[in-house]
């Protein structure tokens, strides 16, 4: 007698059967288990395959009023490049700098971080591969990595496709919290470097792509590295540089808001924290953006506010400067390897102009906040 049948002969079909295999999954864990646990200090409890992380937040008490922050975002479609290039270490580091970097925006520190990848099957090394680049991401953010899921989904999604997701949380002081409420007529606006394209407007960037037949291999002069390449460069991580500037005595008070250029552009999300009354007058001509924003430009005949809609423009994040302590700020930026500027100034929102030249755009009202606006003028130098 079969006794893996039943009385009525049905077929049997165990979990592997249906596409999931635990066991891969568990090589997965064991593959990334050191990498995540060099993002642990002393403050973390436990290990990998608890149900939930632990991180002793003891020094939460000698805060006067500790406010906790929290943030969670994923890659986008920017997955679909990784994917076509075998490289996924980077697609880790996208993750934690769109996260944690949404954090520092109100002053506050990283504590801890989770993460969730959505696959149509466990490739052990491919998902040890994401997590290494999201252990490296916490590691220079300052934060711990301190649990994860891995989900197999098939028949949902295909075997090659996976998504990924990250929440963090981060504590700050109730009085050192940023925002809208401290920024002041007169402060300047100093806007610092992007790595490149980040990880947001891929769905524009690839679709310039397939209208050229570009090959992911292509070496482009401009970029001095393949195209493939360029694309997949990872987001800068600014946490920790902005985290001295906030601590170090030199700059400490100098910064009023920060705003982490994300969708929808430079305008849009610096328009989020700008308080009614007042208004950001932002000069093209005082950065220029890399090769890669011309490039995008040129090959799909993108008009260029569509672009700077889109686009970070070579601005990962700006912050809102006391205007006496603007040169303190940069220097201190610049020691750490930053690169930034002064790209425009706080003023009355009553007395900008009417826009006039076609370039000339204001951004009020950007992702539901009613508050002040922006207003992008001239041009980067060499572009016409």
């Amino acid at each position: 007698m079969n006794t893996h049948r039943s009385s009525t002969d049905s077929p049997v079909l165990t979990y592997a059967d249906s596409g999931v295999d635990t066991a891969a999954g568990d090589r997965a864990v064991e593959l990334m288990k050191e990498a995540v646990a060099a993002t642990h200090g002393p403050q973390v409890l436990g290990g990998i395959g608890a149900f939930a992380g632990l991180v002793d937040v003891s020094a939460l008490k000698d805060y006067r009023r500790p406010l906790l922050a929290s943030s969670t975002d994923g890659v986008g479609t920017k997955i679909a490049i990784a994917r076509e290039m075998d490289v996924h270490d980077t697609i880790g580091r996208d993750l934690v700098g769109m996260v944690v970097d949404d954090i520092i925006v109100v002053g506050a520190a990283p504590l801890a971080m989770t993460d969730y990848i959505a696959c149509g099957q466990v490739v052990p090394e491919r998902i040890a591969d994401i997590v290494r680049g999201i252990a490296e991401g916490c590691s220079l953010a300052g934060c711990a990595l301190v649990g994860g899921e891995t989900a197999e989904h098939p028949g949902l999604m295909a075997p090659e496709d996976y998504d990924v997701a990250g929440a963090a949380v981060g504590v700050v002081e109730a009085d050192a919290l940023l925002g809208p409420e401290r920024v002041r007529q007169g402060d300047v606006v100093i806007g610092m470097d992007a790595s490149g394209l980040h990880s947001n407007g891929f769905s524009l960037v690839r679709a310039v792509r397939a209208s050229q037949g570009l090959a992911l291999d292509t070496h482009v002069a401009d970029f001095g590295r393949t195209l493939g390449e360029e694309l997949l460069e990872p987001t800068r991580i600014y946490t920790a540089d902005l985290l001295a500037v906030l601590e170090d005595p030199r700059t400490v008070g100098s910064v009023h808001a920060l705003s982490h250029v994300t969708g929808g552009g430079l305008a849009a999300n610096l328009a989020r924290v700008m308080p009614r009354g007042l208004a950001a007058r932002v000069d093209r001509a005082s950065w220029e953006p890399g090769a890669v924003f011309g490039r995008i430009a040129r090959w799909g005949g993108v008009p260029q506010l569509d672009l700077e809609g889109t686009l970070n423009m070579g601005i990962g994040m700006v912050a809102l400067v006391a205007a006496e302590q603007a040169e303190a700020t940069l220097a201190l930026l610049a020691e750490r390897g930053l690169g930034s500027r002064i790209i425009g100034e706080v003023v009355a929102e009553d007395s900008l102009p009417e826009p006039g030249a076609p370039l000339e755009q204001v951004v009020a009202g950007a992702k539901g906040v009613e508050g002040g606006s922006v207003l992008l003028a001239g041009q980067h130098p060499g572009w016409s």
